[in-house]
């Protein structure tokens, strides 16, 4: 059986393909539209997987939410706080309508140039949005059997669920509603530092080491009720979200000390303070909530989904808890990961009860690496015709000659395969630079993604060397969980880098691989599998061969404000406006000197 999934109209619209319980592909609009975060019909994800991979033959599409129970809680808010938001309310409404009420309509016929042969009402399905995040998380995991928790900042009702998966049944068992919700609590700071709300929550996270939790206890006090177990609920006259166009009122900026920042202001250490606290608390909550899951469930093992698990370092933290044996976080588990877990979802409801797996694979996801891919031909050809002077090598002198640009300080764009699904390249659509250099960090934000200079990167690192260079003691494929740098990586700082606060934290060198430890001594993890990713192996490998060092800084081939490229002409021209120095795209070579 084939179904379709498909998330779509409020962000990271996306599609994914599944037969028989397997995931077969998945690609968020974004990727096609060049407009990040896009929320319109993925018209460009369905004309990838229609091409590649057919959609005659789909037995079922499935929406990743229930628009008639998201219209109940927009007018039952609205009404439970009127006359307080009614502009709001005159301005929103009309789209919700339109949308909710005749969404089957819609669909149907946005649908038909992809799915001619599909008969809207009887395979036209819709499920509950935390249950399409639940089911993204537990059905390509690699348990038999699993608590699941999802956090984000609100679906129709539920803005946090509990449940266990057990086979090819999945249960959810509690949940918190609208409008007490972890994720909009974290973007209420998030908006009130100055970063846009629904992708600069990432940042929030970044900035978070560089002060300190000081609000803390004045969150706990003042915002958020929490109980041992871990559910809470929020004081929601510090709040703006239910009623109004912004987050936070003139309440919460009394309680901080100032109003929200603009985004041309420089950050100052109350805004690191707060966006450290709000992490702190955040993680206590999580922590809260896992350690009851274990204790009621009796679960061995953690599956998370929804955009407040990739907060990374809560996750990882998660992980070293240790109440569960293994944690595994869905890569995409954004609302873009919602179109992969409503046809999960259903396929499992319908169809073969059975999940399948390939030996070799470590889970359900393939790497992440589901979008489309280029032949080395194709690549070539488009690369010559957008006027590129290419040079086309056999694997070996591939390898050897982006490993010599690497040792010499280049920094290269990485173009390989299927593309990554999901907010993280894999080395895919990758940056790729040498992690020792001390200068690194500061070259990428400045020059290259152009973008906050405090923002850390990740690290790739090869899976069977990882162990000797970060605290972890399994494979972490999806750069979803922050941990530690080794001990015996790490430099004693001097006197005058402990005496550095704010961020001048950023001149003090902190491990052998600079560029992707943050001032925490934490990074975010990709450990890399042959079997998952076998070039992008190989080069680790000759790099590690010719360097005695396995990590390279793996960052996403793009710039701020922009999608990952999907494309060779998106690569070219990414590569053209910044100061990459090689791209690597296929087995083809272009240099910036050329």
């Amino acid at each position: 059986m084939r179904v379709l999934g498909i998330s779509a109209f409020y962000h990271d619209s996306a599609a994914a393909l599944v037969q028989d319980g397997q995931v077969l592909g998945a690609a968020q609009e974004e990727r096609f539209s060049r407009r990040k975060h896009d929320a319109s019909f993925p018209h460009g994800a369905l004309d990838y997987l229609g091409s590649e991979l057919g959609l005659e033959d789909v037995d079922y599409v499935v929406f990743y939410e229930k628009p008639y129970l998201k219209l109940e809680r927009l007018l039952e808010t609205y009404l439970a706080f009127a006359p307080a938001g009614f502009g709001s309310f005159r301005i929103a409404m009309p789209t919700w309508l339109r949308r909710s009420l005749f969404l089957r309509h819609i669909l149907g016929r946005e649908l038909a140039r992809h799915v001619p042969s599909l008969r809207t009402n009887a395979q036209l399905l819709f499920t509950e949005h935390h249950e399409s995040h639940a089911a993204s998380a537990f059905f390509p995991s690699p348990f038999e059997e699993a608590a699941i928790l999802t956090l984000d900042g609100v679906g129709e009702w539920a803005t946090t669920t509990a449940g266990v998966g057990k086979g090819s049944e999945l249960q959810l068992l509690r949940e918190i509603t609208f409008p007490h919700s972890l994720g909009l609590l974290y973007s209420a700071f998030t908006y009130h530092a100055g970063f846009e709300v629904n992708s600069g929550e990432y940042k929030l996270m970044g900035l978070a080491p560089y002060g300190e939790p000081r609000y803390a206890q004045r969150i706990l006090d003042h915002l958020v009720d929490v109980k041992d177990d871990g559910s809470f609920r929020l004081d929601l006259s510090y709040f703006d979200y239910c009623t109004g166009l912004r987050m936070t009122n003139d309440r919460f900026d009394a309680l901080f000390d100032g109003p929200p920042r603009s985004a041309e202001h420089p950050l100052t250490e109350r805004h690191m303070d707060m966006a450290a606290s709000v992490q702190r608390v955040v993680e206590e909550i999580v922590i809260r909530m896992t350690r009851e899951l274990r204790r009621s469930t009796g679960m061995r093992d953690l599956c998370m989904a929804g955009g407040v698990a990739l907060n990374c370092v809560a996750a990882g933290k998660v992980a070293r808890d240790g109440r569960f044996e293994r944690v595994w976080v869905q890569p995409a588990s954004g609302d873009a990961g919602g179109a992969l877990g409503a046809a999960l979802a259903a396929s499992h409801r319908l169809g073969d009860p059975k999940r399948k797996r390939e030996a070799t694979d470590p889970d359900g996801m393939h790497g992440a690496l589901l979008g489309p891919a280029y032949s080395d031909e194709d690549v070539e050809q488009r690369l010559r015709a957008a006027g590129a002077r290419v040079q086309v090598l056999e694997e070996e002198p591939l390898l050897e000659a982006t490993v010599a640009e690497l040792r010499r300080g280049a920094i290269v764009g990485w173009f390989q395969g299927r593309m990554e699904f999901g907010p993280r390249a894999l080395g895919a659509r990758s940056i790729l630079a040498d992690a020792r250099d001390p200068e690194m960090q500061s070259r990428l934000n400045r020059h290259v993604k152009l973008r906050e200079t405090f923002r850390p990167f990740a690290p790739a690192v090869l899976a069977e060397e990882a162990a000797r260079w970060f605290d972890l003691d399994g494979a972490a494929p999806y750069m979803v969980s922050v941990t530690h740098v080794a001990q015996e990586q790490l430099l004693v700082p001097t006197p005058e880098e402990e005496a550095l606060r704010g961020l001048d934290r950023l001149r003090a060198r902190r491990s052998t691989i600079p560029a992707v430890t943050h001032v925490d001594g934490s990074s975010r993890v990709q450990t890399v599998h042959r079997e998952l990713n076998a070039r992008f192996h190989a080069l680790l490998t000759r790099f590690h061969r010719e360097t005695d060092c396995p990590v390279l800084v793996n960052t996403s081939f793009n710039v701020r404000g922009e999608p990952i490229v999907c494309t060779p002409e998106d690569a070219l021209r990414c590569f053209q406006s910044t100061e990459l120095d090689l791209l690597v795209a296929g087995r083809c070579l272009v240099r910036k000197a050329d």
